[in-house]
């Protein structure tokens, strides 16, 4: 080893000041100005909130928009920068772009373009991050088996990427490569020799580069503490103070895709997050190194935000963000388009990104559910929810503009918060299922927990036929909602896709439709399930209600029958 890794506690290196006039990313020369002199800590605090402009220029089709979104404007960036964040990573898959051995030349239209979206983000404020991204799994993991092509293609991007924006404002960042990977092989000496030749190359354009702040992944940008370790090795190899070490989260994976059981933000879910921050901030931050998670969510969100409850999403963004304060890490929301609506300017759940929002400042008090449910048929009783105060104060409940009354209303006494009989009963006299009422839990800091008092009764299924393509489950919900199924066979033996556990895939094996009144089973359900073998289904609502179905395939047709 070059050095001590201890040395890394006293960076004191700074960016060179920009002085005099100055050039944009896009060429245009800018006006006079001096930026911040900041260390790297430094920078990357600047850099916390931050979000990621996905599936635009790391879509794999003919242009930014073949993904979905719209071409980017001076004007999205502006309601961007509004919103509170105060940097963009700029993800670009650069392949389809390149032409052939042995320049392996960039599309000179496809860089200025490139080049015009880093200058407007720059010229808004914004530190920018701009990588190297869907190559990864491309091209570059076959780096094995293809090593010399590989590493010449790499080397070309960056040679080129870096002269473009050699002049840029320190406040542009670059990213050797996202979520680094490879087919076979010694992953971790790959992934270092990329990082190593990303480093000497863009060192060696000399100005603005030769301190500009460089973003290095771990392998998959996973927080294990094995790719954590090979990543400081390189960072103690290249002996270079202007570093950046990053990850990705998304969550414990059970939970972040609603599978195996883990539709709960659990003490598992949670331990999992927590150990995520411990280990990177272990590993780097408190040895002086910056990190910035390039990108986090919840791997559901790719499908839509509907796959994990709401209220089970809101504590994990809740305690995300509380973590990304105490171990001074910067984050980067990933929004592919599912958050920020691009066209109409507006958060489609406004209520999740108050959530992030609020996270960047303080903490929230939450609970342990966001939904009450009252039976219909029966006599209404009082409920108790567990309260997540979350070092926040507990203040008050209200209904609409009404401050609900302690006593006759509600009762606290710790963490359990009671809703009376008499509340209960007025809330939900109106006929009907589902949301009587929404009530609002008021903590000392922070937003406010949401509380929906829901009428139901049991979920009612009946018998169907169909086939393997197109199967649906009649429900009858009654105001209920479900929260997972499980599939087994009558010897006890788990049914379907991962045959590892008996609790399916929300939306990837079935989905409920609330409108419709069904449950679908998907095809890649069916697709793992033996012929002629009756499975017994178990639909878990979110009331604590059981309800028992089965299914069995002959071929292309199902028959679901009720469970005797």
């Amino acid at each position: 080893m070059s050095r001590s890794l201890g040395r890394w506690r006293g960076v004191g290196l700074v960016l060179a000041l920009i002085t005099g006039i100055g050039l944009t990313a896009g060429g245009a020369q800018a006006a006079p100005a001096r930026e911040p002199v900041r260390t790297p800590a430094q920078a990357v605090a600047a850099m916390q909130p931050g979000w990621n402009l996905g599936n635009t220029f790391d879509s794999t089709g003919a242009d930014e928009t073949s993904w979905g979104n719209p071409r980017v404007t001076p004007e999205l960036l502006d309601g961007i920068r509004a919103q509170g964040f105060k940097s963009i990573r700029i993800p670009v898959t650069w392949g389809q772009h390149q032409g052939p051995a042995p320049d392996y030349t960039i599309d000179p239209a496809y860089l200025e373009r490139v080049k015009e979206v880093v200058g407007w983000a720059l010229d808004d404020g914004f530190y920018v991050m701009l990588n190297i991204h869907h190559d990864s799994w491309q091209w570059i993991n076959s780096m094995p088996s293809d090593h010399d092509t590989v590493l010449a293609r790499y080397n070309a991007i960056w040679t080129q990427v870096a002269a473009a924006f050699r002049d840029a404002s320190p406040r542009l960042v670059l990213e050797s490569v996202n979520e680094p990977q490879f087919n076979g092989g010694d992953a971790a000496a790959l992934l270092a020799e990329l990082n190593t030749s990303f480093h000497r190359i863009v060192r060696g354009t000399g100005g603005g580069n030769a301190t500009r702040l460089l973003v290095l992944p771990t392998l998959h940008t996973s927080s294990d503490q094995v790719h954590l370790d090979n990543l400081t090795a390189t960072f103690t190899a290249l002996n270079d103070p202007n570093l950046i070490a990053t990850v990705h989260f998304y969550g414990y994976w059970p939970f972040s895709v609603n599978v195996a059981g883990g539709y709960r933000f659990d003490a598992t879910a949670q331990q999992d997050l927590l150990d995520m921050f411990t280990r990177t901030h272990t590993s780097f931050v408190a040895k002086g190194i910056p990190v910035v998670i390039g990108e986090y969510g919840l791997l559901g969100f790719d499908r839509h935000t509907g796959t994990i409850e709401q209220g089970e999403k809101l504590k994990f963004f809740e305690l995300f963000g509380a973590q990304a304060r105490a171990r001074n890490v910067a984050t980067m929301l990933w929004d592919n388009g599912q958050h920020f609506d691009r066209t109409a300017g507006v958060w489609r759940d406004p209520e999740l990104f108050a959530q992030i929002s609020s996270s960047w400042r303080t903490r929230s008090g939450t609970a342990a559910s966001d939904l009450v449910f009252v039976r219909r048929s029966a006599p209404v009783t009082a409920q108790t929810i567990t309260l997540n105060l979350n070092t926040t104060g507990f203040t008050h409940v209200r209904l609409g503009n009404v401050t609900l009354r302690r006593g006759p209303d509600y009762t606290v006494s710790g963490d359990q918060l009671t809703l009376t009989a008499g509340l209960l009963s007025r809330l939900t006299k109106t006929a009907g299922y589902g949301v009587r009422a929404s009530l609002s839990l008021r903590f000392s800091r922070g937003v406010p927990w949401r509380l929906d008092v829901v009428s139901y009764d049991t979920p009612v299924v009946t018998a169907a036929t169909g086939t393997t393509a197109s199967f649906a489950v009649p429900t009858a919900f009654n105001g209920d909602r479900l929260a997972t199924m499980t599939a087994t066979y009558a010897d006890g033996g788990n049914a379907g896709p991962h045959g590892w556990t008996p609790y399916k895939e929300f939306d990837r094996a079935f989905a409920p439709d609330y409108a419709a009144g069904t449950i679908k089973l998907t095809p890649e359900f069916f697709a793992e399930v033996t012929d002629g073998a009756p499975v017994t289904l178990k639909f878990y609502f979110w009331s604590g209600e059981i309800v028992t179905y089965q299914v069995t395939r002959s071929g292309t047709e199902v028959t679901g029958t009720l469970a005797g």
